[in-house]
């Protein structure tokens, strides 16, 4: 994380905000959007919520998961994966150096925010661009893909899409496999290897679909998992076997029956972006989409001066907290 744009907190001033943190597991932040959800937060090991109150009964509420800092006797924290934001009981677009941080007892708070506006707080840092297909405009597929979803479909690939918590456990299983098969391919952060114990959060959740692509034989050759959290479906978790990458069969899965099941709930399907900016990755979501924007974070410096003296040695990193980079 660029430490030019890391936001500092000023002295405590009498209109600010307070900020109190309480240890919930998140549910004074919980809402019916999947990222706020129960299952999500529980899934994620959410373990607070930050409550920012302005005193005159609104407020901000954001799932943390606070982690100590190896080492010392300090604490930070973080948001779940994912778009999480907080929920927003009249409180939004916040001035972080508005906020009295005082009591949170954290050095620092790194915050992912909603894929879409509006914001927990005001100032944030724009990220990688991600992209959306919109059922609301024009939805124009390259000709090759077109073409492949179809020859995959004279092939006998038969894809379908169903609430999650009405699938079999044969369709579940199915999407684990092959999701742990792309991950192991991609040569993913161990951090992506999912439990089963979190899968079963997101299979009871009521905001998730699945999508499956089977072939002639009937065996699965890919399978996504779609979220609705406000006001966006997101495409959250997919694979493909590793037997049936070269047919694609995950464009029938996407930009098949995902695509049908946003168009069909009025929702743009959110596609994420590359792993790093312009990487062919990005380049090939960019060919389908008619839609982007741009992820959001938040970096707050809650103790200034012990993460000064924590990360005096890592002040040439872009990491954030700098005293948790990589290496440190």
């Amino acid at each position: 994380m660029n430490q030019s744009e890391i936001s500092r907190v000023r002295p405590t001033r009498l209109n600010q905000c307070r900020a109190i943190l309480v240890a919930d597991e998140g549910s004074s932040a919980l809402s019916e959007d999947y990222f706020r959800s129960a299952h999500h937060l529980r899934a994620e090991g959410v373990t607070h919520t930050l409550a920012i109150e302005d005193g005159e009964g609104r407020a901000l509420r954001v799932p943390l998961i606070v982690r100590p800092i190896e080492g010392t006797p300090y604490r930070d924290a973080i948001s779940p994966y994912g778009y999480p934001g907080g929920r927003m009981d009249g409180l939004r677009e916040v001035p972080k150096d508005a906020v009295d941080w005082t009591d949170t007892g954290l050095v620092s708070l790194f915050v992912r925010d909603r894929v879409t506006g509006p914001r927990c707080f005001a100032g944030g840092t724009e990220r990688n661009e991600v992209f959306f297909i919109d059922p609301r405009l024009p939805i124009e597929f390259q000709p090759e893909a077109r073409r492949q979803m179809r020859r995959n479909t004279r092939l006998g690939f038969v894809s379908t899409c169903s609430a999650m918590r009405e699938t079999s456990h044969e369709e579940r299983e199915g999407f684990k496999d092959v999701y742990r098969q792309t991950m192991v391919r991609d040569g993913a952060h161990s951090r992506y290897f999912f439990s089963d114990a979190y899968f079963e959060q997101l299979f009871s959740s009521p905001n998730a679909w699945l999508a499956t692509t089977r072939a002639a034989d009937g065996h699965i050759a890919s399978s996504g998992v779609g979220v609705s959290s406000d006001g966006v479906m997101h495409y959250y978790l997919g694979g493909t076997a590793d037997a049936d990458l070269g047919r694609s069969p995950a464009k029938n899965t996407v930009f098949g029956a995902l695509v049908e099941l946003s168009t069909r709930l009025g929702l743009p399907l959110h596609l994420g972006g590359g792993v790093r900016p312009g990487d062919g990755l990005e380049q090939f979501k960019r060919s389908f989409a008619n839609a982007s924007s741009r992820l959001c974070t938040h970096e707050l410096i809650c103790e200034p001066s012990v993460y000064a003296r924590l990360s005096a040695s890592r002040r040439d990193t872009d990491y954030f907290p700098a005293y948790r980079a990589p290496g440190s």
